[in-house]
């Protein structure tokens, strides 16, 4: 495998660790969820803009109105998905929380083959599935909890629906245009969005603990610059399906954080599971570099 096709996913990787730090700052601040959303992405325009400004403002022009339309869908989407997975981590653990909003090869999978027309192979099907056992196993003690905790779940599962249809939203247009550009326009979309949002439902945007506006601050650096924009940045060489199926690596990161960050204790079903997730993911990814060197040896020589 050459750089050009190991760099995305390096990057990937990269940006799984990154947002697996995203429901520990959550847990740590005392904000409600609609506005520690909406700081992570205010501050993630703020500190894109410069760049944004210095390298991407001339692409502008070259930006079609189901562009613009395609990436203002694509940051409300991602608004809700905070809103919904942020509130969720007030009923549930960061263990089932994060499991459920990462059940993205669900939804990744029939959006690419309806909107991409990207064939599923079984293999890349039944990977997904043993990924997803993995992930049920690490959640289900935690279903069995209360009626809060299940309501938990479905937010964080509705806040799965949402980010995977935004990762679908921007495979087209990242193909087309600079990360800066895109990264830029939806995350402020997105922070319109949710400003509107606290101010109609009468969120207090301040005053706050100094230690929640460092928690702000990590958010948009650490799981979003590091995080979501380096998924964005391999939209452009990898599909949104191998991103959804590596991104089920998160929960394992995060369950090793809360442990030891909120002493959340690590049962054996998370052990389990995450052992199950991490076969689905080599999996998965081991049928792609089979598919691509078949591929390869097909092509009649230059």
């Amino acid at each position: 495998m050459n750089s050009s096709r190991i760099y995305p996913y390096a990057a990937l990787l990269i940006g799984v660790i990154a947002v697996s730090t995203s429901a520990i700052f959550v847990k740590l601040t005392s904000a409600p969820a609609p506005v520690i959303a909406f700081y992570r992405l205010f501050f993630s325009t703020i500190l894109i803009a410069p760049l944004f400004f210095i390298k991407s403002l001339g692409e502008l022009n070259a930006m079609s109105k189901k562009d613009w339309l395609y990436s203002t869908i694509a940051g409300v989407l991602l608004a809700f998905h905070f809103i919904l997975w942020f509130e969720s981590l007030n009923f549930t653990s960061v263990a089932s929380s994060v499991v459920l909003v990462t059940l993205q090869p669900l939804f990744a999978f029939i959006g690419t083959y309806f909107f991409f027309k990207e064939r599923i192979s079984g293999i890349a099907i039944f990977s997904g599935v043993i990924a997803i056992v993995g992930s049920v196993i690490i959640s289900w003690g935690d279903f069995q909890i209360s009626g809060l905790a299940l309501f938990g779940d479905v937010l964080a599962l509705a806040a799965c629906a949402m980010i995977t249809a935004y990762l679908l939203l921007g495979q087209g247009i990242r193909k087309r245009h600079s990360l800066t550009l895109y990264t830029f326009i939806v995350y402020g979309i997105s922070s319109i969005t949710l400003l509107l949002y606290c101010l109609l439902l009468h969120y207090p945007l301040s005053p706050y603990p100094m230690q929640d506006w460092y928690y702000f601050i990590l958010l948009a650096i650490v799981p979003t610059l590091l995080g979501h924009s380096l998924f964005n940045w391999s939209l452009k060489w990898i599909s949104t399906n191998v991103i959804s199926v590596m991104i089920l690596l998160e929960p394992v990161g995060a369950i090793i954080l809360a442990y030891y960050l909120l002493d959340e204790k690590v049962i054996l079903p998370q052990v389990i599971g995450g052992s199950i997730i991490m076969v689905g993911i080599i999996l998965f990814l081991l049928e792609k570099r089979l598919k691509k060197l078949s591929t390869n040896e097909l092509k009649p020589a230059s």
